[in-house]
């Protein structure tokens, strides 16, 4: 039986500043939960129904049994599932030089949760080394942003920094640096790179000014008909695919 003390800490975890004051975050779903689980994630804590415990009863997993009517005051959705984990809040720093190898991913201040999650699987769709996200961006510990990322949230490296010093690095190393922006140059005409900054800014705003004098290069997807822009996701999908082929 949950005390009425583990269920506030469980709530209190939907807000950012109670996530960012213990170092926890919360993952809800079945799905979601046997993919971290699936991939070795350091999850701290799991709660689950009778349902969910009977899919992870072949996993060496500690999970503390709790009744539908618990997984309801805990849960952080209208319709609770049957699962409820607990993970610790772990941020990376680049390391000097990082990325100027590879392939990168870099989020200038992107704030909606459900692009910031799909660019993740993106990242790791394609392969990239790593992601890059501003201190603006959405939080990568919300509910939302995990979801969204369809498991990749386990497995891709994400970087948290300002922006405009680590590109401005990495160009003076010579990694290219694409800003994705209307105003850019074909990208399919891009050589191939093995070594790449692909830059995405939000869509209400495109890249910020420090960002865009950090670019060494703007590119555009070609526009054939009359919708004013594509989704930052969208763009960053069709980018990225292109680098992939061209180093093949």
């Amino acid at each position: 039986m949950l005390s009425k003390a583990d269920i506030a800490r469980l709530r209190s975890l939907r807000e950012k500043k109670h996530r960012e004051a213990l170092g926890l975050f919360v993952v809800e779903g079945e799905k979601v939960i046997a993919e971290l689980i699936a991939e070795k994630f350091p999850l701290i804590e799991i709660y689950a129904t009778p349902d969910f415990r009977s899919e992870i009863s072949n996993l060496k997993f500690k999970v503390t049994p709790v009744t539908d009517a618990e997984m309801a005051r805990i849960s952080h959705y209208p319709t609770p599932s049957t699962a409820l984990a607990v993970g610790r809040i772990t941020r990376h720093a680049p390391a000097p030089g990082e990325l100027a190898r590879g392939l990168t991913l870099a989020l200038d201040d992107i704030q909606d949760p459900g692009n910031v999650g799909t660019l993740l699987r993106i990242a790791d769709w394609f392969a990239f080394d790593r992601v890059v996200c501003s201190p603006e961006c959405a939080d990568l510990f919300s509910q939302k942003v995990i979801n969204a990322s369809m498991g990749s949230f386990s497995r891709v490296r994400v970087i948290t920094a300002p922006l405009a010093p680590v590109l401005i690095e990495a160009a003076q190393a010579g990694t290219p640096v694409l800003g994705c922006d209307l105003g850019g140059g074909d990208v399919h005409e891009l050589d191939p790179l093995h070594n790449a900054i692909v830059v995405v800014g939000s869509e209400g705003r495109g890249l910020t000014p420090e960002v865009r004098a950090a670019v060494t290069r703007l590119v555009t997807i070609p526009r054939h008909g009359r919708a004013e822009s594509l989704n930052a996701a969208i763009a960053a999908a069709i980018v990225a695919d292109n680098l992939r082929r061209r180093q093949s």
